[in-house]
């Protein structure tokens, strides 16, 4: 079998250009590339992931590092990663950090020995210096759902603040002023953010934060159930409950009608990131548009942008929420 040496050798050129035309990683003036392409024809050569990567120092693949493999919102973004990326004819590798700082330090090591051309990370645990010191390592990343101002051309986020902001404020120009709130796990800095903008809504207009309103949950529809039943059982009057996510949302939604509650005209629930099911839960649930999905495709094109030299390529770094309003929502 003919090697990518000897198509080198008889075409008369590098082996990088070999690989450029191989891999249309860069451009090749047409007669050259002709020349290489006859000389492939004459020695009936196959291009294989080894040799392309040998004379290109490239290995076509990005690994990813998720909390999760399950679930709507990471689904979306995995897909949105993996959309961009294989049109460009680059593959996925992808390893979950559970949101704990030594499986998510695991999972970077593991993809790092893959020889990943570049890493794109979802990491809710490990430190920001974890972050500046890998890259300082001169590892290629792009961080996503995060904004490190000593990497901020490493980061694609979300204004997570202002996200619980409008979801509060919302509510609040409904009328509601005894508003419930579950909460992410605070440990991750989205959930935090969220529950910042939360406050700052209740401030604006002049409502208390009740520390007795409020639960902290998981991101996943069984917390929010549990955090819904507590609230209920606790017996203190609330006309409205804001949600960290959709998946608790969901969760929420479930327990509050298994109690005899009518939605929304007892209760209105709000979530946040407008995964796929909030619009066909009953009632249609209320969100914050969290375009994960397209954050996913940029954190991609970042890769192509910087790794593989696609000039042609606008990077948006911050993306903002926007309101959803639905049918869980009604006027108090």
């Amino acid at each position: 079998m003919a090697t990518i040496y000897e198509v080198s050798e008889r075409a008369g050129v590098s082996l990088a250009t070999v690989s450029r035309v191989i891999n249309g990683t860069a451009k090749v003036s047409e007669k050259t590339r002709q020349r290489v392409m006859a000389a492939m024809k004459a020695l009936n050569y196959r291009p294989n992931s080894a040799a392309q990567s040998l004379a290109s120092n490239c290995y076509n693949s990005v690994g990813m590092l998720v909390s999760e493999v399950h679930g709507p919102f990471f689904g979306e973004m995995m897909s949105g990663v993996e959309t961009v990326l294989r049109a460009a004819h680059k593959h996925v590798i992808i390893a979950a950090g559970h949101s704990d700082e030594q499986s998510e330090k695991e999972a970077i090591e593991f993809l790092r020995g893959r020889s990943c051309d570049a890493l794109i990370l979802h990491a809710d645990a490990v430190s920001d210096q974890y972050l500046i010191d890998l890259a300082k390592e001169d590892d290629a990343f792009v961080v996503m759902n995060r904004h490190i101002d000593a990497i901020a051309d490493q980061c694609i986020s979300l204004d997570n603040r202002h996200g619980g902001y409008l979801a509060t404020k919302a509510l609040l120009e409904q009328g509601h002023r005894k508003i419930a709130y579950i909460a992410g796990p605070l440990k991750k800095t989205d959930a935090k953010e969220r529950l910042q903008g939360h406050k700052k809504a209740l401030r604006e207009f002049d409502v208390a934060f009740d520390a007795a309103l409020m639960r902290e949950g998981d991101f996943e529809s069984a917390s929010g159930a549990q955090a819904m039943s507590e609230l209920l059982k606790a017996g203190k009057k609330f006309t409205a409950v804001v949600c960290g996510n959709d998946e608790m949302a969901c969760g929420a939604m479930n327990t509050a009608r298994d109690a005899g509650l009518q939605l929304p005209e007892d209760l209105s629930i709000i979530g946040f990131d407008n995964v796929i099911m909030s619009r066909y839960t009953f009632p249609h649930l209320s969100t914050i548009d969290y375009p994960i999905g397209e954050m996913g495709r940029m954190a991609a094109k970042w890769v192509l942008k910087n790794i593989y030299q696609q000039d042609d390529i606008d990077i948006i770094h911050h993306f903002e929420p926007s309101l959803i309003l639905r049918d869980s929502v009604k006027a108090k």
